[in-house]
């Protein structure tokens, strides 16, 4: 019986879920940095990071054909992060930056688990190659959300300094 292990549908299934995650969070990306104009350290880092997903988009694409999966079949997540889409790129409060900040916060730290199980999912069905790339992945959501934990604070202070001196540009 020295046949190979077979690919435990979870993981496919996860993977699919993972590129449509990258792809709703790639939307979610350009909606908050077209409309960032007041905080230029946020409005960089997000556009580093929407590279960043740009490229974990096709390197989830390069895990679902390396278990030979068609990816012209690639599910969408649809409503499962529609809504969260919605709120975080089409946000128009005064208070946008400081939402945004808290749903990108919140965001970083889904994908952040979704790679830990994709991970041990790989490691189960003896695919180390996609275990290493999702390694990759989750190092790079993980240096986003600590960046986010980090600046949080001084984006808020400065919305609410920005605000109380009645700049209505406050929440960009």
């Amino acid at each position: 019986m020295g046949t190979e292990p077979q690919t435990p549908k979870h993981l496919e299934d996860w993977l699919r879920d993972a590129h449509a995650m990258e792809k709703q969070a790639e939307k979610m990306l350009e909606a908050q940095a077209s409309r960032l104009e007041h905080y230029p350290q946020l409005k960089a880092r997000i556009e580093q990071h929407l590279s960043e997903t740009r490229g974990q988009a096709e390197k989830i694409e390069q895990c679902i054909s390396l278990l030979g999966s068609d990816l012209s079949t690639v599910k969408d997540l649809g409503g499962k992060l529609t809504a969260f889409g919605q709120a975080m790129g089409g946000m128009m409060a005064s208070d946008e930056v400081v939402k945004g900040g808290l749903a990108s916060y919140a965001f970083e730290h889904f994908e952040i688990a979704s790679y830990k199980a994709l991970i041990q999912a790989a490691e189960k069905a003896s695919k180390p190659e996609i275990a290493r790339i999702c390694e990759d992945i989750l190092r790079e959501e993980e240096a986003m959300a600590e960046w986010l934990g980090q600046h949080l604070d001084a984006t808020t202070r400065q919305f609410l300094e920005r605000s109380e001196d009645g700049d209505l540009r406050a929440k960009t």
